[in-house]
């Protein structure tokens, strides 16, 4: 804080004496939080907090923290027997459900959680079928094991989330299955 104030002020007074000052720092943007629960993902919540993780290392412009003791979660994940699926409300809210019957059909779990979390993220399913894909889901092979956005499905939610806080939406909730 106390160096900001300082280039400020010696900003000020170099303008003042004439002197012309180029800068390159970079504009920061503001980084939006989003929190999220795990309790009641069950046998799931490591893996779940692994690709909550993973998307840290991958984006700067949203950050997940697991919800601590008194606070709200944006962000809800539960498991069942069922195929995983996302409901989304806004941008970087909702719930989503790490199903068992993928796991049980041999699909990749951090895989399974990261792709969820990619929902929450704005997203949608891309069926193309490759593993170099996030979002291909499950229209890629059962083998595949790749569990890190694209470098274009990186800077999409860099985007989504450039200002630091999400658009305003009409309400209505978005499920995303697979």
């Amino acid at each position: 804080m106390l160096r900001r104030r300082l280039a400020a002020v010696l900003l000020a007074l170099a303008t003042l004496a004439g002197v012309q000052v180029v800068t390159t720092a970079p504009a920061f943007a503001a980084v939006r939080t989003l929190y999220y629960d795990s309790s009641q993902a069950q046998e799931f919540v490591p893996v779940v907090d692994q690709a909550a993780s993973l998307w840290n290392t991958k984006v700067t412009s949203v950050r997940f923290v697991k919800v601590g003791a008194g606070q709200s979660a944006n962000v809800r994940v539960y498991a069942d027997n069922g195929w995983p699926r996302t409901y989304t409300s806004s941008l970087g809210n909702g719930y989503w459900y790490m199903g068992r019957e993928a796991v049980n059909d041999g699909y990749y779990r951090l895989r399974i959680a990261t792709h969820e979390f990619g929902h929450i993220l704005g997203l949608p399913d891309n069926r193309t079928g490759l593993c170099s894909d996030l979002m291909s889901g499950s229209s890629a092979p059962v083998s595949c094991t790749n569990a890190n956005p694209s470098t274009a499905e990186a800077a999409r939610v860099q985007r989504n989330f450039a200002g630091g806080f999400a658009p305003a939406t009409d309400g209505a909730e978005v499920v995303y299955i697979g």
